[in-house]
């Protein structure tokens, strides 16, 4: 597991006797873009849950760094640079943009210790708003940053939530299902950031649109199941036969 920056041995999760992560080995390099797809329901954003904390597994260990992680909280592995978004857009719709990204810088570490720290020195909150404006502008929002986020479109929520994610400085950055509700220009547009960061830190990918990541990772595996049953360059991996057969079923396993 050395050679690997974030790593699972045989990771097994189940809810009430339904087994929903089954037994998986998994291993991000260093500066790779990796993509994760199944069909819905096959396990994926329940392995994205053991690997940033959400979920302990029953079985097996996750690694970062080679050091063991398996049951360090959720928080403290942001802490260490292992950042995610979620599937269903997960920001404060009270408060502006820019608030929403302090507030996420300032809980980053141990320095929120109460609702009244929220606006502080002013030294200190010039460079918060420099690094937040920064992850803002890498996603586009720089000019939303007053903007009350409840009168953003729900694909400006999604690019905020990657621009929080951004603003924590990751080592490892993991996005669940960064397409999921939006327009094709959108998607567009958060495809274009994504390849803008490759190489830059480490990016892992759960998608369930296929077609959305053939040219923005590395490599592609494939989880069904709850099991791993694919890894390798994307296009080998979508003429597998048995990656055909999980998502197009047997009658379509030509592949051209």
């Amino acid at each position: 597991m050395s050679e690997h920056i974030l790593a699972t041995q045989g990771v097994s999760k189940a809810f009430d006797g339904l087994v929903a992560t089954n037994n998986v080995t998994y291993g991000l390099f260093p500066g790779e873009t990796a993509g994760i797809i199944g069909p819905n329901g096959a396990g994926k954003s329940t392995f994205f849950n053991l690997l940033t904390g959400y979920y302990p597994p029953d079985t097996g260990q996750v690694f970062y760094h080679g050091r063991e992680i398996t049951k360090l909280p959720a928080w403290d592995r942001v802490n260490l640079g292992l950042v995610r978004t979620f599937q269903l857009v997960s920001v404060f719709d009270t408060m502006t943009v820019l608030e929403n990204m302090m507030l996420a810088r300032m809980r980053q570490g141990g320095s929120y210790a109460s609702k009244g720290r929220f606006f502080f020195g002013r030294a200190r909150r010039k460079g918060l708003d420099d690094e937040c404006f920064k992850a803002l502008a890498t996603m586009g929002l720089e000019g939303k940053a007053g903007t009350r986020t409840s009168d953003l479109s729900y694909g400006e929520k999604r690019e905020l939530e990657i621009a929080i994610a951004l603003s924590l400085n990751p080592q490892v950055l993991l996005l669940d299902e960064p397409f999921a509700g939006l327009s094709l220009v959108e998607i567009g547009n958060i495809s274009e950031v994504i390849k803008k960061l490759k190489g830059k830190f480490t990016i892992a990918i759960v998608e369930h649109k296929i077609s959305k990541l053939m040219d923005l990772v590395d490599r592609l595996s494939v989880i069904n199941e709850g099991a791993l049953v694919c890894s390798g360059e994307p296009r080998e991996v979508i003429c597998d036969p048995l990656v055909r057969e999980c998502y197009w079923g047997k009658e379509d396993m030509v592949c051209y």
